[in-house]
């Protein structure tokens, strides 16, 4: 680990950008950061412009002005948003069917769908994600991102191979040796030295398009504003707003945890709107917050403030406009190296280690599992997302409904029956609630002690409802009792007005 991130700060200070302007050490540690974090950005901007199917330039840009733009508008101090696989991965079909223009709507009409979103509050719905389901995201992000490598792991020279072999065993060792310089870009550099000093032939970054030479300019998206267009790009930018909003919230969260300090959420969800909304009119490919680059920021080199993420874009540009032609020669192994690297990293391996998997409830595996799956089938994050929290909904709801009961617990005289309901009660329990009496069997007088259950829907009362009328139809009567005070008023409210009776 560096020394900056061995330099104690203040609860206060760790986001005070006048308080590291102020202090030279923490000035310093926070301009290192900003270039440690632009140096590892460029070979993963370019890798993921590659995946997304456009020119490095679009990924580069993307990085450049979502660091610069979320340093000023995001609401998590020092995390990094560039250009990510998430993203890359869920516009690449729409790049690839339809061209540059379009995709560039859906990330503009993405960043306008996560300002509404985070206004409107969507940010306070990350707390029912549930924690199999980020999981299962993430082992689904390393899947798509490692496979997306193939392609240029096939039909290619057979030299790529040990050079992507020489690039992994840098990328693992040195990180136990110093954490100093991005274990990625030492990789790169060695490996574009042994290709030049050799004259390797094998495919280059230049092999996959022009590099920037200036700085990104304003434009407007080629594409008809007709209601076909917004179909086309709608899914897409809606796949981008929900997928960069779930990526962003997850990493501020454990950058939360790691500085022991609180963000705002919601400013962080509009803040990538905004940031994404900047990205599109300048060309860029859009993007989200990233785990890996957040935690070089935050973790090895020590940064605190929304000084080293803007420093990062600024670092980046300045490398890659001044050094363009250099770039260009990055042999492309170096990069798959990176991204493996990246994949094997981002899986949560602890997740299907064998001991985990025993102790893990069979459920928790399932919805994780099913997470992955679907984002690996569709190739989308977020429909794996959306199915595994309604998978985790309705195994949540079965397990629960299975929690409730009616027991036969009094019987104070001969025309009176004591029962007593104990669970939480909502449609997935309630449901069989009216089979549990003996409407034949028992007395005139039936109570029905609820002093040990809650009523939660409307489903509930239309099951009391029922069971009263049951009970009149063989000429008994019966009295509910011990509702708390919630159920009481949804059950007075609800009770008579459900329309037929069951």
């Amino acid at each position: 680990m560096s020394r900056a991130a061995q330099v104690p700060v203040t609860a206060v200070e760790d986001v005070s950008v006048l308080g590291a302007l102020r202090s030279p050490r923490r000035l310093k540690t926070e301009v290192l950061a900003g270039l440690v974090v632009a140096l590892a950005l460029i070979p993963e901007a370019i890798s993921f412009s590659i995946i997304a199917g456009v020119d490095p330039r679009v990924g580069l840009f993307a990085s450049f002005t979502m660091a610069v733009t979320i340093s000023i508008v995001g609401g998590r101090p020092a995390m990094i948003s560039a250009a990510t696989g998430a993203i890359a991965l869920v516009v690449a079909p729409l790049a690839r069917e339809y061209g540059l223009d379009y995709l560039i709507a859906a990330v503009i009409l993405g960043g306008v769908l996560q300002v509404v979103l985070s206004v409107v509050g969507v940010a306070k719905l990350m707390r029912f994600i549930p924690r199999s389901v980020m999981v299962g995201f993430v082992n689904a992000l390393a899947i798509l991102i490692f496979s997306s490598q193939l392609p240029y792991l096939i039909g290619v020279p057979w030299l790529v191979y040990p050079l992507v072999a020489v690039g992994l065993l840098i990328m693992f060792f040195l990180p136990k040796l110093t954490t100093i310089v991005p274990a990625p870009l030492i990789g790169i550099v060695v490996l574009t030295a042994v290709t030049l000093v050799f004259a390797l032939a094998v495919p280059d970054v230049g092999d996959e398009g022009e590099l920037p030479s200036s700085l990104p300019s304003f434009l407007i998206p080629d594409v008809p504003f007709t209601l076909d267009t917004l179909s086309i790009v709608a899914p897409f930018a809606l796949a981008i707003a929900l997928v960069g909003l779930l990526e962003s919230l997850m990493t501020a969260k454990l950058v939360d945890d790691i500085t022991d300090s609180h963000s705002n959420k919601t400013r962080e969800g509009w803040g990538q709107g905004v940031a994404n909304l900047v990205t599109g009119f300048t060309g860029g490919m859009g993007g989200c917050a990233m785990i890996g680059q957040t935690m070089i920021n935050v973790k090895v080199s020590g940064a605190r403030t929304r000084i080293s993420t803007f420093l990062a874009g600024v670092f980046l540009l300045i490398l890659v406009v001044g050094l363009g032609d250099i770039v260009a020669l990055i042999p492309m192994a170096a990069l798959v190296a990176v991204m493996i690297m990246v994949s094997v990293g981002t899986f949560d391996w602890h997740s299907i280690n064998p001991k985990t998997l025993r102790r893990m409830p069979k459920s928790e595996t399932l919805v994780m599992v099913a997470t992955v799956a679907v984002t690996v089938a569709t190739n989308n994050l977020a429909y794996g997302v959306v199915v595994g929290v309604i998978t985790a909904m309705v195994l949540f709801a079965r397990r629960v409904a299975h929690l409730t009961e009616v027991v036969d617990v009094a019987h104070p005289d001969d025309d009176t029956r004591v029962y007593a309901v104990k669970g939480e009660l909502f449609f997935a329990s309630s449901n069989d609630l009216i089979y549990q009496f003996d409407y034949v069997g028992d007395p005139k007088n039936v109570v029905i002690d609820m002093s040990e259950s809650h009523i939660w829907d409307a489903s509930t009362v239309a099951t009391l409802d029922a069971i009263t009328t049951k009970y009149a139809a063989k000429g008994k009567t019966v009295d509910i009792v011990g509702l708390n005070a919630s159920s009481i008023e949804r059950h007075d409210r609800l009770s008579g007005n459900m329309g037929a009776e069951l």
